[in-house]
């Protein structure tokens, strides 16, 4: 039998090692060749002279930089350090490592090319015009911890600007995840989606974009509670109804009981609980799981550390826990779909990301678990390292866009399957080789 002290240790592991090793490999990603290099006279090719001809055809006819540079294939990753994990403001230089990560894991598991730029401004304005400066370089937009409320218009005034796919991931990329975490959740518990009743502890970018595609799939608005520090959101909140008005919404959206209290109150009986609120623990207590209806579902999803840990919750009797961690079963983690979601996209040169491609994404995530035959209280979701989870992914997400009539391109899913698993392989091999050669020098021990 393990003991809690031992769960504690193997918890806090990750956090110790990470300061070793991220100072030992002095960064996570590298910029290295993708042509051919015979000798110096392909320079003549690669730059000047040669280079003239294809910067003169791109000149005439704009499309053609898709084939004739790596914008296909790349993406930035731009945040401005505001809302960084559960850590809050602490600046884009501080943020630099998790937006380095997020592009380790946009290669190793999307075969994306991506680049992290972390920005010295937090003027929503200037972030705008930023980004939309940026477009001629990048294939798409990944926007990144930027703090509520600001992130809302940032996303939707740039997704109605941008001619490339523009998302935040802390909204879409959680949403997309979270939904289909919760789709297995329910079969396991025997319940239905559209019958379920939810409470949601946070009422953050995450949870109001996870609100929003919830309610798409399936969940009745009204059985949704939501609670911020202030309380229950609720019709009485009318002082979030001009500077907060994506929390309003749910206000006249959500909660059809008129709760009111704060987050006991909106646990009270619910089937399930997603909390994406402040790293915890003791952020939920026992006893309000307790108070949950048959079988709850508790999905304590904040980094670094879950809002309750997960073996207190099964003490409070939680059926199924999710958290936001590799090292417990059923990570809810964007990883799981930002590189595939990219992937789709990018492959049919799609103009945005819709909800509805966030959407397929989830149900094929929730899909692939039911068709291994694997799914269970344990096991809600494929973990990273079942790679073949992604070229499905994306190949679901470059069908609905094609669907959708917002791609450039039109490739089948079987095209776009092969093409992403061809990518990801390539990616993953290249990595591989990379550290038996050595130049990806050995982890220390």
């Amino acid at each position: 039998m393990i003991t809690e002290e031992e769960l504690l240790a193997k918890a806090k592991k990750p956090a110790e090692d990470a300061i070793r090793l991220h100072r030992f490999f002095r960064g996570k990603i590298q910029t290295v060749p993708r042509c051919a290099i015979r000798d110096l006279s392909d320079f003549n090719i690669w730059y000047t002279p040669g280079v003239a001809e294809p910067c003169m055809a791109i000149n005439k006819n704009k499309e053609l930089v898709y084939e004739f540079t790596s914008k296909w294939n790349t993406v930035a990753i731009v945040s401005d350090g505001t809302r960084v994990l559960g850590l809050g403001d602490i600046g884009p230089e501080a943020a630099m490592p998790v937006m380095e990560g997020k592009a380790l894991i946009f290669k190793y598991l999307g075969g994306v090319d991506a680049v992290p730029i972390c920005l010295g401004t937090k003027d929503p304005e200037e972030i705008i015009r930023t980004v939309k400066a940026l477009q001629p370089s990048f294939g798409g937009i990944n926007l990144e911890d930027i703090a509520q409320p600001k992130c809302f218009g940032i996303l939707d005034r740039l997704r109605e600007k941008c001619e490339i796919p523009v998302w935040h991931d802390d909204q879409q990329g959680t949403a997309a995840v979270t939904l289909a975490g919760m789709i297995n959740a329910v079969k396991v518990v025997g319940k239905k989606l559209d019958e379920v009743t939810i409470s949601m502890v946070g009422a953050g970018a995450a949870n109001i974009r996870i609100a929003h595609i919830l309610i798409k799939a399936g969940v009745k608005p009204g059985n949704i509670y939501m609670v911020d520090t202030k309380g229950i959101l609720n019709r009485s909140r009318t002082e979030l109804q001009e500077k907060y008005k994506e929390k309003w919404e749910m206000c006249m959206l959500t909660n059809s009981e008129g709760r009111t209290g704060a987050i006991p109150e909106a646990m009270a009986g619910t089937d399930a609980v997603i909390t994406l609120s402040q790293p915890g623990p003791d952020v939920i207590k026992k006893e309000w799981i307790r108070g949950m209806a048959k079988d709850p579902i508790v999905f304590a999803c904040a980094n670094p550390t879950p809002e309750i840990w997960p073996w207190e919750a099964k003490e409070a009797g939680a059926r199924v826990v999710a958290t936001g961690r590799s090292d417990f079963p059923n990570q809810v983690n964007n990883s799981l779909c930002f590189p595939a979601l990219f992937r789709g996209a990018l492959d049919v040169r799609a103009t945005a990301i819709t909800d509805e491609m966030c959407i397929a994404a989830a149900y094929e995530l929730a899909r692939y678990v039911e068709d291994k035959g694997v799914l269970s209280e344990e096991c809600l979701m494929p973990t990273m390292d079942e790679w073949d989870v992604f070229p499905k992914e994306a190949a679901a997400v470059g069908t609905k866009a094609v669907e959708q009539g917002v791609a450039r391109i039109n490739r089948s899913y079987d095209e776009l399957y092969r093409n992403a698993v061809e990518m990801i392989q390539q990616s993953q091999k290249i990595t591989r080789l990379l550290m038996k050669e050595g130049f990806i020098p050995q982890t220390p021990a």
